[in-house]
């Protein structure tokens, strides 16, 4: 099939615009519309994004179905797929449905609402195939507003601070890349993607403002592009916009959040960071990985002291992120290997312990852990779900979050052993807030008479969660599902890597010389 990754991507724009157009009323036929059709079609989108992993060359390292046509002055729209972005792409479509049928409870402006969500997921999957520098920022950035919306109108009592804080957040760390891809463009004179990984930015020190920058020109573009991504991501110190945004967020919000928009920043570590920029990361890599080390032990610790259900879950995140960006940056084919796997994985459990919070919300209208206890008596169904992906965010071996975490200190432990020692101390703070959370609200008498009528998972929550128990089992008992995928794509890409700075280092023993 022709132009597959473009089919995939803006089926969802246009079911939005059919609705624009021709839903009318907000009655309650056209809001059972309004989610049909939006079930419909993020349904349809994830079969056909099979036909893209079926269709990829796992053996090949290069990108795939690519598509090229002229699009804005002389930018291109450009996108493809190697083993990198396949994977993002095929996470977004499978949780859109799942976002959409935990959706199904919305009642205010419903139609606006499925609208939201659709261009949503357009944006995301056109991030994860755009090769064409251009397209990605406009697209990475226009992500911003449907999200701005959904924790804006939708949100909680704090909505409206939440909305701006994360929009303000995500829109400066981005003006200093904006300022890099113009850079990259003068110099390289090209926005094509493939050929700026193939292109030598400058590595020579620069003198700026009384001080000698190793590394020149690429690290400044590299600390343009890591304020963008860092706050995507988030890193420590720029993290607190998430903990409010997820807190506001409507249950999809929140998994859409942590599931998808997180990894962008990860992802753009490895298109952009690594490959262009190898000397910047090299040099910058050890900060970056002490960084990690301070957002995986301080925010458990703060995760611990948390009353709010999502709050803790949110901060969880942050200190996931952060074996991401410890295994990126060691650089070694375990590293990224696991960091990627990280990411795949933390979309599943994330999203799902995210709708775990929704379960009860949706019954009781508050996330406040002292609100609960005692569960397992009313709710048993609800209590085997909300153990096994505790069991998987705490990385439990026979769950995708074993997997992850266990490849990515074995990388980290190559690059530098007192990292990974730190690093591993995170996993004894993630069961200690987990397993707190879990016992205070499932365990003990149910003695709240506000309890004593809570009932069970519906049916339609339960075929929610079966897809998602499925991918966490998977993953976890078969990783070369995703390792496969992955493998050849982070070879070449930590071939390049080292080939580049094993040249700037003749460069630079040549000019001693």
């Amino acid at each position: 099939m022709e132009n597959l990754l473009s089919i995939v991507t803006f089926i969802p724009l246009v079911a939005a615009i059919i609705l624009a157009l021709f839903l009318r009323g907000e009655d309650a036929a056209a809001q059972m519309a309004a989610k049909r059709v939006s079930l419909i079609t993020t349904v349809v989108v994830f079969l056909i994004s099979i036909a893209i992993y079926v269709k990829f060359d796992t053996s090949q390292s290069g990108f795939q179905m690519v598509e090229d046509h002229a699009w804005l002055g002389g930018f291109r729209y450009k996108v493809g797929v190697d083993g990198i972005s396949v994977l993002f792409v095929l996470l977004t479509t499978f949780l859109m449905p799942l976002v959409i049928g935990a959706s199904w409870k919305v009642t205010h402006r419903v139609k606006e609402y499925m609208i939201a969500f659709l261009i949503l997921e357009t944006l995301m999957i056109a991030v994860f195939t755009a090769l064409d520098l251009v397209l990605f920022y406009v697209v990475f950035e226009a992500g911003l507003i449907p999200m701005f919306l959904v924790i804006g109108i939708w949100g909680g009592k704090e909505r409206i601070y939440a909305s701006f804080k994360f929009f303000l957040y995500t829109l400066l760390g981005s003006v200093l890349m904006l300022i890099a891809v113009v850079a990259m463009y003068l110099q390289a004179g090209t926005t094509d993607i493939p050929t700026l990984l193939a292109f030598k930015f400058s590595s020579t020190p620069i003198h700026l403002l009384g001080f000698t920058i190793a590394g020149g020109a690429q690290t400044l573009m590299f600390l343009a592009f890591f304020a963008s991504f860092a706050v995507k991501l988030p890193m420590w110190p720029v993290h607190t916009w998430l903990p409010d945004a997820h807190v506001q967020a409507p249950t999809a919000g929140s998994v859409i959040l942590a599931s998808i928009l997180l990894k962008m920043g990860g992802y753009g570590f490895l298109r952009f960071s690594l490959p262009m920029f190898p000397v910047a990361s090299d040099l910058l890599a050890g900060f970056v990985m002490w960084l990690s080390v301070i957002a995986i032990i301080y925010t458990s610790l703060v995760a611990l002291m948390q009353e709010d259900m999502k709050k803790l879950v949110a901060y969880s995140s942050v200190a996931h992120m952060g074996y991401v960006t410890i295994g990126i940056f060691a650089a070694n084919q375990q590293g990224v290997d696991g960091a990627i796997f990280q990411m795949v994985s933390h979309g599943f459990v994330a999203g799902a312990l995210f709708l775990v919070v929704g379960v009860v919300y949706d019954r009781m209208h508050t996330r406040e852990i002292d609100a609960y206890g005692g569960l397992t008596v009313r709710m048993p169904r609800y209590a085997l779900i909300f153990m096994f992906f505790t069991m998987a965010n705490v990385g439990l071996p026979g769950t995708s979050g074993f997997v992850g975490e266990f490849l990515t200190l074995v990388g980290t432990f190559k690059a530098n052993t007192w990292v990974a020692f730190f690093a591993a101390s995170g996993m004894i703070f993630s069961a200690s807030y987990a397993l707190w959370l879990y016992r205070r609200v499932m365990f003990g008498d149910l003695i709240k008479e506000s309890l004593k009528s809570i009932t069970d998972m519906t049916a339609r929550e339960r075929w929610i969660f079966a897809p998602l128990v499925a991918m966490t089992l998977l993953l976890g008992l078969y990783p070369s599902v995703v390792l496969d995928i992955v493998s050849p794509s982070v070879e070449a890409l930590l071939h390049g890597y080292n080939t580049a700075l094993a040249g700037a280092d003749t460069l630079v023993h040549l000019a001693q010389n």
